[in-house]
């Protein structure tokens, strides 16, 4: 996937590659890495791809996206029907036909933005009555089609989930949009996203976000075809988030965090909180690249005639009038939206300092159960610890071991550097802002933290950068710690499988179930009392072996469907073991760990 190239709607990828011939198929993976590696020369709403000397493949995106497909031209001899179209769409970002994904900015209805998309039309053999209680025959099978190209992309892994399986996905993806399904639509573009940057070798992909967003998709087209009233709403989704009226409002900075997402959005995003410690954001998010994710904290915020930048208001405050907050928080900028610069005020000072107060167990607990996310932490750094996926930062948070890595591996952000500097400062008690990771051990990504040697002063981990001078006098860098033998659980026995399928598909899975012989991981989950696991395990294994042969023999075309539900089932069980693991070693009761709501029965 080239952040080069402007973003292209679903359809037109996959109207693209379906008018492809069988042998021009097979040859698109090739011709995708081929056209990757050419020139791109951008001309206003112009992106041109010098094929080579003579030819050129150029993208007409209005507005900052490939919206038509008549808008990718080619100068070779076989267009339009040639394979640098398609190769182009493929290698490009994805991007809603006519609604923006759920980390783009969403708009309220004073912005400038395009028209909201049309309700789609009810289904004719549908009770119009009852349209609302359950799903459409057309939503009942646009859901199962999206099942059905996330099971063929699960069963062929990363490894071998090429332009023609994503393609598959995406015309899913286009027609979940159109039959009234957003959520179905934007997880399942999310999975296309995510095999692209993993194909790719992508630094910013993570292969636990991958297994999330798969987990995600199966399990909302399961649902919905059975699902009714307020259920089936949540399940359908929205396509833009709705603003309401908020009245005046006082905020304060907290910090701010650059964006840069798989799906080819780049920015910034504030936080600020009130005076009763409701917290705020105020984004700016757009296509683009890492230079937007560091340039962005520059502008000035999208907020009524205010000049103040994102960096700026990070450290001061804001007086709002005439607000309006979607359910999410994020605030407004209609065009009856009043907003003047106020003062702000230290971590440590009221009514930020209440933020702090919270026990950090009653926080986990909240971010569990669906609540935000961010974590208020004060903190003793230990030093650094050495893990399998590089060192982290080690810290004690009220006499929990806390490690704190980095949110985002990209080299243009400064995160990791002000990681290993901040591992130099052992010692220093400092407050942070960190984003929870649910898992075995007390794990958070490093958002912001107070100055080593300036209590007054802050640092946003992703947009400031910690210089040596900044380290207290008798800092010095220690090797980093071994880790601890106790970090794995038994639970990843299962884990490690479920994630085996994501990277190479069914066949590794089939391929070890057959080599290994005896069931020596399912009867060790069960010893150790995971007997469930364990079945899973088993379940995973068999149904990916499972072929059926005809009558002389020959393997019959295998069915995706068993080995999907059997790898979906095991990854929610891990998922809401994983949480629960998480709430103990906070510290959190037990009775606030939710479920995780994606596969209610099977």
């Amino acid at each position: 996937m080239s952040p080069d190239l402007p973003p292209v709607a679903p359809s037109v990828t996959a109207e693209l590659v379906e008018a492809l011939s069988p042998r021009l198929r097979k040859r698109l993976d090739a011709g995708i890495a081929k056209l990757a590696a050419r020139p791109v020369v951008r001309e206003g709403d112009l992106v041109r791809i010098a094929v080579d000397d003579e030819t050129d493949v150029v993208l007409h995106a209005p507005g900052g996206a490939v919206s038509r497909a008549d808008a990718i031209r080619c100068g070779c001899l076989l267009a339009p029907d040639c394979l640098h179209r398609a190769a182009a769409a493929s290698a490009a970002p994805v991007a809603e036909d006519a609604s923006a994904p759920e980390d783009a900015p969403a708009t309220d209805p004073g912005e400038d933005a395009p028209p909201p998309a049309p309700a789609p039309a009810p289904a004719e053999d549908g009770p119009t009555a009852e349209s609302a209680e359950q799903a459409t025959s057309q939503q009942r099978a646009a859901a199962r089609a999206v099942y059905a190209a996330t099971a063929a992309v699960l069963e062929a892994g990363t490894d071998g989930a090429g332009a023609v399986l994503q393609a598959e996905l995406l015309r899913a993806a286009h027609t979940a949009r159109l039959a009234g399904l957003p959520r179905a639509s934007a997880a399942a573009i999310s999975v296309v996203t995510g095999v692209r940057a993993a194909r790719s070798a992508d630094p910013a992909y993570r292969l636990t976000d991958l297994v999330a967003a798969l987990a995600a998709t199966l399990g909302t087209a399961h649902r919905v075809p059975d699902a009714t009233g307020p259920d089936l709403a949540e399940l359908r989704g929205t396509v833009r988030q709705p603003y309401r009226p908020d009245g005046s409002l006082r905020l304060y900075g907290l910090f701010s965090e650059p964006v840069l997402t798989a799906t080819g959005y780049a920015g910034a995003v504030t936080w600020t909180a009130d005076a009763e410690g409701r917290l705020y954001t105020v984004s700016d998010v757009a296509p683009g690249g890492p230079a937007r994710a560091t340039g962005a904290a520059d502008r000035a915020v999208r907020v009524g005639d205010t000049a103040l930048t994102h960096r700026e208001l990070s450290r001061a405050g804001l007086a709002v009038s005439g607000a309006t907050v979607s359910p999410t928080g994020r605030l407004g900028a209609g065009a009856g939206v009043r907003a003047v610069r106020a003062a702000g005020v230290a971590w440590r000072a009221e009514p930020l300092d209440r933020l702090w107060s919270v026990p950090a167990a009653e926080q986990v607990a909240r971010a569990l159960s669906g609540g935000r996310d961010l974590l208020f932490l004060e903190v003793t750094l230990l030093g650094s610890v050495r893990e399998s996926t590089g060192d982290c930062l080690l810290a004690d948070c009220a006499g929990v071991p806390l490690r704190l890595t980095t949110a985002h591996d990209d080299p243009s952000l400064p995160y990791r550097d002000n990681l290993r500097l901040l591992a130099a400062a052992r010692g220093s008690r400092l407050r942070i802002v960190a984003r929870l990771v649910p898992g075995t051990l007390p794990r958070a990504l490093l958002l912001a933290t107070e100055h080593p040697t300036d209590p007054a002063a802050r640092v946003d981990a992703g947009l400031d950068r910690l210089q040596h001078a900044d380290l207290p006098a008798d800092a010095a860098q220690a090797p980093p710690e071994a880790l601890p033998a106790g970090d794995e659980a038994p639970l990843h026995l299962l884990r490690r499988r479920v994630h085996q399928a994501v990277s190479g598909g069914r066949r590794v899975l089939a391929l070890s179930a057959s080599s290994r012989g005896e069931p020596g991981d399912s009867a060790r989950l069960r010893r150790l009392g995971l007997a469930t696991a364990g079945d899973l395990l088993d379940d995973l294994h068999s149904t990916a072996a499972l072929r059926s042969r005809d009558a002389f023999g020959r393997l019959l075309p295998s069915d995706a469907a068993p080995f999907a539900r059997a790898w979906l089932a095991a990854a929610v069980y891990t998922d809401t073991i994983e949480r629960a693991l998480c709430a103990s070693a906070w510290g959190a009761t037990a009775d606030t760990v939710p479920s995780t709501g994606v596969l209610p029965r099977l």
